[in-house]
């Protein structure tokens, strides 16, 4: 239960104004830690690390560990001194194998000028990841120029499963960690998760805390992973530096990684329970209608959508089967709600997408 908001200045159209706000929340004597939402919430706190440890604790990571992961040049680089399986990847204009299955993807998911000299000022990129169509180059040159900078190219990995291990360290350490498998996205060939399943993979939580250890890393993190369909192996796919969408079904599952965070900040990690049950499912249902919203109005290159009446009839079964629910609370419905309201304005105005790439 929320006991009081606060309005702040919008991150994207006053950064340095929201950074104060921010700073002046931290001072008061009643907060006594931080979770960054977004990735430019943790790009502010750590830039301003200094200012905000006079009032909190620390728990995220400093400004060059989070270029570890907001860069994914670096971070696929940091993924091949950890032995961490990643797909082929390489700058735009040194791809020259547009007979693979291949999408483009921006090197940075935050723009800094800490980051690229090309970066005048701090901006969230909204750029998203392109589907090229197999055999077809793209206009390499444009893409540079729309992105701002050289964006990157990757192989696809083919009618892979997408799973996901969550973190949080403390300097370094995992204290606590979380799986899940992703049952269904936003979208037909994937994104946010909209149906997911905890699970406990031995061979996932190596991987994953093997490349955060590399990364030094302290606070939060979500490690996403395609699992190739014929070798099992998991190869990364990025980072996020924060708190994640399918954060209630996290908490659901009994790691209630805020709570955590709380303790950490607090000198507290011992009492941390890494422990959860696996197993369990749940939903995010504007999740499940945007994955039907998918089906009926995209088309991506080599990809063919599912049977929108089957995907229908999985959607129906798998509520009944799994009635949890990120949102949805008899107890409190106002979030459920809310979401929902939101989603529909998405759509109406138009969902970030990603792009075809047709010429």
């Amino acid at each position: 239960m929320t006991d009081e908001t606060v309005r702040v200045p919008d991150p994207h159209a006053d950064l340095d104004g929201y950074g104060e706000a921010l700073a002046r929340l931290a001072a008061r004597d009643d907060v006594a830690a931080i979770l960054p939402m977004r990735e430019v919430d943790v790009y502010v706190l750590a830039r301003d690390d200094d200012r905000f440890a006079d009032h909190v604790t620390p728990t995220w990571p400093d400004l060059a560990r989070l270029q570890g992961a907001q860069d994914r040049q670096r971070l696929f680089a940091a993924a091949d001194r950890a032995g961490v399986a990643a797909p082929e990847t390489r700058p735009l204009d040194e791809w020259d194998d547009w007979d693979r299955e291949t999408i483009v993807k921006p090197r940075y998911t935050f723009h800094a000028p800490e980051y690229d000299d090309r970066f005048s000022e701090a901006a969230f990129h909204h750029n998203s990841t392109q589907y090229v169509e197999r055999g077809t180059e793209p206009n390499v040159d444009g893409l540079i120029e729309r992105m701002g900078h050289v964006p990157l190219a990757q192989a696809c990995v083919p009618d892979s499963d997408e799973y996901a291990l969550f973190a949080l360290y403390d300097h370094g350490d995992a204290v606590a960690t979380f799986q899940h498998r992703q049952r269904r996205g936003y979208k037909y060939v994937g994104g946010p998760s909209s149906f997911r399943e905890s699970i406990d993979d031995p061979a996932l939580e190596a991987a994953g805390t093997a490349l955060l250890d590399e990364l030094d890393w302290h606070g939060l993190a979500m490690v996403e992973f395609l699992q190739h369909p014929e070798t099992g192996e998991y190869q990364l796919m990025e980072v996020n530096p924060r708190l994640w969408t399918s954060l209630p079904f996290t908490v659901q599952a009994g790691v209630d990684m805020p709570y955590y965070t709380w303790l950490l900040a607090q000198g507290r990690q011992d009492e941390i329970e890494d422990d959860y049950a696996v197993g369990v499912a749940g939903h995010l249902l504007r999740g499940e209608l945007l994955y039907l919203h998918s089906i009926l109005t995209e088309e991506y290159p080599d990809q063919t959508p599912p049977s929108l009446a089957g995907s229908a009839i999985d959607i129906g079964t798998s509520i009944l089967r799994h009635p949890r629910f990120d949102y949805l609370s008899l107890d409190d419905p106002r979030p459920f709600l809310r979401d929902f309201r939101n989603v529909f304005g998405q759509l109406l105005t138009g969902w970030d997408t990603p792009e075809i790439r047709r010429q």
